[in-house]
Order: structure tokens, then C-alpha cells, then sequence
């Protein structure tokens, strides 16, 4: 198990969460698990919707309030159907959605398989798609102006910028993102819909393909030098879904320590972060309407109009 000191204490906040009807997808660890708790604290109706059944037993434990837990593949329609049916007979309908359930796999894009691509785009993308119609279904009939559905979506720093080994994941992310803003408008005022786009997350995804060598390494490259408690990543949810935001929709919000704080982020040949050092004010000036098409320590070659410019390196700035 990787190791931070740092832990993120939950309290309820939003008197006005109390009864509502939540659904979080990807519910049974991580993000969704924090999620689901976090709602259950506010006082809401949770049911949990994950592939894992056999961790439902623990999340039972965790979470005695739990309304319901339902064994769904979120890459199925006939799966996502029949769970929202179950789930109309535990809650009686649906208020709020946290739609989580996603996977990654860490590879090379020339050496992922499209049995992979489709593996994660099924669970990442055409799971979002599902349970966002099941509830879009149900929302419309039940939601109004002065009460509107909310529909939250976790998608990722990934969808925002470029990742080396992460191709079909950053595509997916990327989708989830558009797809959040066209639904937004589309179904607006009845219905608000928004994403978190969480950075690095301490969560048993991350534990699986990290060392406690490169969490180390990773959290250098963080401006606040860590992973983000999965709290953390509920506590704005929890925001988004209270009446605190009922003027922000059709938003991605990233979550990510200062990570996409910059312009462009620049990283090492194994896809890891530069080191972040706090406090020397170091900048990289870029000349506009430029892309990085290099990428070294220390110096940066730039391509304007397909022509290359003379060559900007790191230096130190006092504001």
C-alpha cells in the first residue's frame, strides 16, 4: 500500500442534500466509494452501482445507511437497464447521478490492441452514455426548473492534455468531457450537468501500477507535492450537487494540486513529471500561437507555422 501523510476529513455541509436519490457508478472503491460515503453523510438515499460484487459486502459494512448495491457492467445496455430498474425499486426514482465507473491500463498506444481500445472506451465513454440516459429518462419526468436533476461525471486531467501510455484512456476522458457539455445544454434548466477532472488520485487503481518509489517521484512534478484524497474528489461533488452550484453547468473542473496550472506541462521520457520545486519561481516563456513539439530538460524547441524558431529555455523570474 503507498504511503502520504495527508488525510481529508469529511463533514456534511449541505442541509439541502438530506433525502435526495444518488446513484454513483464505480461505487464499491476509490473515488466512488468516497462519493457514495460523503452523499450518506449529507443524509441522502445512496445506492451503488459496480462490477464488483464481491466488495459489496464490505461496502456494507463501511456504509451501514447504504440504500442498495447493484452488480452492473456499465458497458452494457442491458446491464445499465436492468440496474436502473432495481434501482427504481429501491429509491423510487433518481435525483442525483455520479456517474464513476472507469478503468485504465498503462501501455504504449502502438502496442494496445483494439480489444483493449474497446475494453476501456465500453467502460470509460459508452458507460458514461448509458447511465446518463437512464437517468436523462427518468430526470425529465420527475425534475423542474426550481428542482433540477444533477448529473455528475468523472473524467480526467488526461481529457485535458496530452499522456504518454495512455492513449485510449486520454481519448476517452476527452469524449466524457463534450459529452458532459452537450448534455449540459441540451437539457438545460431541467437538468445541470458537469465533470471533475481529477489529477493524480490515491486510489486502488493508482496503488496497482505505482511503486512507492514513482509515487514519490510523481508527487515531485505536483505543485502541492501529493496524490488528492478521494474525499477530496467527493467533497466537490457533493458541492456540485448541493444548491451552493445551481449556476454551474456544462463544466469540466479540474482537481489536480496546480498540475494543468501551467500552459503546457512538461514531462521526462517515461511520462513522469519534471520536478516542481516550490518557491524558485521558475517559468517557461513561450512565444504565442506555438506548439511544443520537443521535449528536453532545460531546452524546448518550438515550430510556428510549420517553421522552427529559435530555441527558449527555463529561466528564473522574480513575479
Amino acid at each position: 500500500m503507498l504511503k502520504q501523510d495527508y488525510h481529508f476529513e469529511s463533514r456534511a455541509l449541505y442541509p439541502e442534500l438530506k433525502g435526495k436519490r444518488v446513484v454513483v457508478t464505480g461505487g464499491a472503491s476509490g473515488i466512488g466509494k468516497a462519493t457514495a460515503k460523503r452523499f450518506v453523510l449529507e443524509g441522502a438515499k445512496v445506492v451503488v452501482f459496480d462490477y464488483n460484487e464481491k466488495a459489496f459486502n464490505v461496502l456494507k459494512q463501511e456504509i451501514p445507511s447504504l440504500a442498495g448495491a447493484v452488480k452492473v457492467d456499465v458497458s452494457s445496455e442491458e446491464s445499465v437497464k436492468a440496474a436502473f430498474a432495481e434501482m427504481d425499486k429501491l429509491l423510487g426514482g433518481i435525483d442525483i447521478l455520479i456517474s464513476n465507473a472507469g478503468i485504465s491500463i498503462r501501455k504504449k498506444f502502438i502496442d494496445t490492441d483494439f480489444a483493449q481500445w474497446k475494453r476501456v472506451m465500453g467502460v470509460n465513454l459508452d458507460g458514461m452514455c448509458l447511465c446518463i440516459m437512464e437517468a436523462l429518462k427518468r430526470m425529465r419526468t420527475d425534475k423542474s426548473k426550481d428542482d433540477p436533476g444533477v448529473i455528475l461525471c468523472t473524467a480526467s486531467t488526461n481529457g485535458m492534455e496530452g499522456h504518454p501510455f495512455y492513449t485510449d484512456y486520454n481519448a476517452s476522458k476527452a469524449a466524457v468531457i463534450n459529452l458532459v457539455r452537450s448534455v449540459a445544454l441540451e437539457h438545460a434548466p431541467w437538468i445541470r450537468c458537469n465533470c471533475i477532472c481529477p489529477g493524480y488520485v490515491l486510489t486502488p487503481m493508482q496503488e496497482a501500477e505505482y511503486t512507492q518509489e514513482k509515487f514519490d517521484e510523481c508527487n515531485k512534478g505536483i505543485p502541492l507535492q501529493r496524490h488528492a484524497d478521494p474525499a477530496e474528489v467527493a467533497a466537490l461533488y457533493a458541492f456540485l450537487a448541493s444548491d451552493e452550484a445551481k449556476y454551474i453547468t456544462g463544466q469540466h473542473i479540474p482537481l489536480d494540486g496546480g498540475e494543468t496550472g501551467a500552459e503546457t506541462q512538461y514531462r521526462n521520457a517515461n511520462g513522469s513529471h519534471l520536478p516542481f520545486t516550490a518557491g524558485e519561481g521558475k517559468r517557461f516563456v513561450f512565444p504565442p500561437f506555438c506548439r511544443l513539439t520537443e521535449r528536453r530538460i532545460g531546452v524546448y524547441s518550438f515550430y510556428q507555422a510549420g517553421r522552427p524558431v529559435k530555441k527558449y529555455t527555463e529561466r528564473n523570474v522574480s513575479s
